[in-house]
C-alpha cells in the first residue's frame, strides 16, 4: 500500500513539474507575441529610422544601381567629343555627370573635383547638398583675360581640359535648361582663374634686406594694422603683399594621349587604373569608346607674377619653377628638405623678373643701352605630396632614415625599400599646363630636376638658363637630400659630389635634438 502511494506521489510530482514548465513556456510565448505586436518604443524608433533612410535613398537615387555601361547600350548616346580640336564647338564639352538628365550623354569616366568628389558624396548622403542642384556660374568668369587664351599649343595637351575655364561661356547652350531652348546638360568648369594678394614672411624679410623692391605694382606696402576702434597699431611693421594672378586646374586625362606620352598601350593604362583604384571605375574596361577620364587625384595651381600677357611673348624674360607639394616644408617649415626655401627663392626670382630687376635683364639692358623690360614669373604648384608617394609613405621613409644613420649615400635606397620606387612624380604630363599658358620659351628654370627639364624641352619649349638653389638657403639637415640628388644626376651649377662625399654627408639623429 505504501509503495502504491509513493508511486502515485512521484507521478503527481512529475505532472506538476510538467505543468509548471508549460506555464513558463506559455508565459515566454505570450511575452514574445506581445513584443511582436506591441514592440518597445525604442525598437519602434529604430524601425522607423531605417524606413526613413530607405525612403531617403530612394529619393536621392530612384533608379536601380548602375554598376557599369557598355557601348551601344540602349539609351546610351555619348555627346560627340573630338580631343585636340582647334575650337570648343568642334571639341565638345566634357560630361561625366550621372544625373538622370545627363547620364545618357556621358562621354567621360569619373567625377569632377578629383578627390573632393568623395566629400560631395558625403554631403549628399547627409542631406546637406541636393544632388540635383544646378550651380549658378554668373559672375564667376576668369578674372584675368590674358590667362588661358586659345593657342595652337593646346593641341598637345592630354592631361587637362584647355577649355575648362571657359565652360559656362562656350557651352552655354548645352548647359541652358531645356525650357529655355538649351539641352539641360550638367557640364562643369575644371579650371578657374582669379587675382589675389599673397603675403609671406620671407618676402617681408627680403624687402627689409633690400633684395626686393616695393614698386606699388607687384610688391605692395601692406595696409597698417588697426585695432577694433580703427586706430593704427604702433611698433609693428605690416610688411608687404605681392600682387598675383592665379589659376586652379583639375586633371582631365585623354587616355589615348596619356598612354602615348608614357609609351604604353591604352589598354594597359586602362587596366592598371582599374586595378589600382580597387575596381572603382569598371567603365575603364567596359567602355573603350569613352576616351576621357577624370582621375581622383589632386590638381595644380598656377601663380603668375607680373603681366600675364607676357607669358606668350618669348622676347619677355620668363622665370619658371614647377614645384611639387611638400606640406611639411612648404607650410610647416620642416628642415629635412629644401622645398620651402627653394619655393620662396623661386617666388623672389619671379618677382625680380616681373619688375625687370633680374640680373640677366639688367645685364641685357646695359649692353643695349635701353631700360630693362618687365618680364613675368610663374610658379606651378602640383599636388604630388612625397614624390607622389603620399605623406604616410614619406614619414615612414623619414623614420627609416633617422634610425639607420641618415646618410646621403642611402637617401634614395631608403625610399625604394619602403615604396619600391624612389619617385613617382613622372613628369611627362607636367608641360601641359605650360602649353595651356602659351609658354614657348623659359629663360630661367629654377629647378635641379632633370626629369622636369627633359619633359619641358621634350615638349617643344625652349629652356635657357638653369640654376640650383643657393647654398645659403639649404637647411643643415637637408644637405643629405641635396648631395644625394647631385650625385644621382640632378643639375648643379658647379658642385661635384663623390661617393666619399655621400658617405660623409649625414643628417641629424633624433637623439641630437630635444623633442
Amino acid at each position: 500500500m505504501s509503495e502504491t502511494i509513493q508511486v502515485e506521489s512521484t507521478v503527481l510530482g512529475q505532472i506538476l513539474t510538467q505543468l509548471e514548465s508549460l506555464q513558463i513556456n506559455q508565459g515566454v510565448l505570450e511575452a514574445k507575441i506581445e513584443s511582436l505586436t506591441n514592440p518597445p518604443q525604442s525598437q519602434v524608433t529604430v524601425v522607423k529610422e531605417k524606413e526613413k533612410e530607405k525612403e531617403k535613398e530612394k529619393t536621392l537615387y530612384p533608379g536601380r544601381v548602375l554598376l557599369t555601361t557598355y557601348p551601344s547600350q540602349h539609351s546610351i548616346s555619348p555627346y560627340p567629343l573630338t580631343w585636340g580640336s582647334s575650337t570648343s564647338s568642334l571639341r565638345g564639352p566634357i560630361i561625366c555627370s550621372r544625373l538622370p538628365s545627363t547620364l545618357p550623354f556621358r562621354n567621360a569616366i569619373g567625377a569632377h573635383s578629383g578627390s573632393y568628389s568623395i566629400y560631395r558624396a558625403l554631403s549628399i548622403a547627409l542631406g546637406t547638398l541636393d544632388p540635383r542642384y544646378k550651380p549658378d556660374y554668373t559672375k564667376t568668369e576668369p578674372a584675368v583675360d590674358a590667362v588661358g587664351v586659345p593657342s595652337p599649343s593646346w593641341s598637345k595637351i592630354v592631361s587637362l581640359d584647355p577649355w575648362g575655364h571657359l565652360v559656362p561661356v562656350v557651352f552655354e547652350k548645352e548647359m541652358r535648361d531645356k525650357e529655355n531652348g538649351g539641352l539641360g546638360l550638367d557640364i562643369r568648369p575644371s579650371i578657374s582663374i582669379t587675382k589675389a594678394h599673397i603675403k609671406l614672411k620671407e618676402i617681408d624679410e627680403s624687402v627689409k634686406r633690400g633684395e626686393l623692391v616695393v614698386d606699388g605694382k607687384i610688391v605692395l606696402a601692406s595696409e597698417p594694422l588697426r585695432m577694433d576702434d580703427g586706430s593704427i597699431v604702433q611698433g609693428i611693421d605690416p610688411g608687404v603683399e605681392v600682387n598675383v594672378s592665379k589659376a586652379a586646374v583639375d586633371p582631365i586625362w585623354y587616355l589615348p594621349g596619356v598612354a602615348e606620352r608614357f609609351g604604353i598601350s591604352e589598354s594597359l593604362l586602362r587596366r592598371a587604373l582599374f586595378e589600382d583604384t580597387g575596381g572603382m571605375y569598371p567603365e575603364l574596361i567596359t567602355r573603350p569608346d569613352i576616351k576621357v577620364f577624370l582621375p581622383p587625384i589632386g590638381g595644380l595651381t598656377v601663380y603668375i607674377f607680373g603681366n600675364p600677357a607676357h607669358l606668350r611673348d618669348p622676347s619677355r624674360t620668363l622665370t619658371l619653377r614647377v614645384h611639387d607639394e611638400c606640406n611639411g616644408s612648404d607650410v610647416f617649415g620642416s628642415d629635412i628638405c629644401t622645398c620651402k626655401p627653394y619655393l620662396v627663392y623661386a617666388i623672389e626670382e619671379s618677382i625680380r623678373t616681373a619688375q625687370g630687376r633680374h640680373p640677366d635683364q639688367i645685364a641685357t639692358a646695359t649692353s643695349s643701352s635701353s631700360p630693362p623690360q618687365d618680364g613675368v614669373g610663374v610658379v606651378v604648384y602640383f599636388r604630388k605630396e612625397g614624390r607622389a608617394l603620399g605623406e604616410v609613405t614619406k614619414y615612414l621613409v623619414y623614420n627609416l632614415r633617422k634610425r639607420t644613420g641618415d646618410s646621403a649615400s642611402h637617401y634614395f635606397s631608403s625610399t625604394e625599400l619602403v615604396a619600391g620606387v624612389k619617385d613617382m612624380r613622372f613628369q611627362a604630363l607636367m608641360p601641359d599646363v605650360l602649353h595651356w599658358l602659351g609658354i614657348t620659351k623659359v629663360h630661367n628654370l629654377v629647378s635641379m630636376s632633370d626629369m622636369k627639364y627633359d619633359a619641358i624641352v621634350g615638349s617643344g619649349i625652349e629652356v635657357g638658363k638653369r640654376y640650383d638653389i643657393p647654398s645659403y638657403l639649404i637647411p643643415p639637415d637637408s644637405q643629405v637630400e641635396i648631395d644625394a640628388k647631385i650625385a644621382s644626376g640632378y643639375f648643379s651649377s658647379g658642385k661635384q659630389v663623390t661617393q666619399e662625399d655621400l658617405a660623409r654627408t649625414v643628417g641629424r639623429r633624433w637623439e641630437e635634438v630635444e623633442h
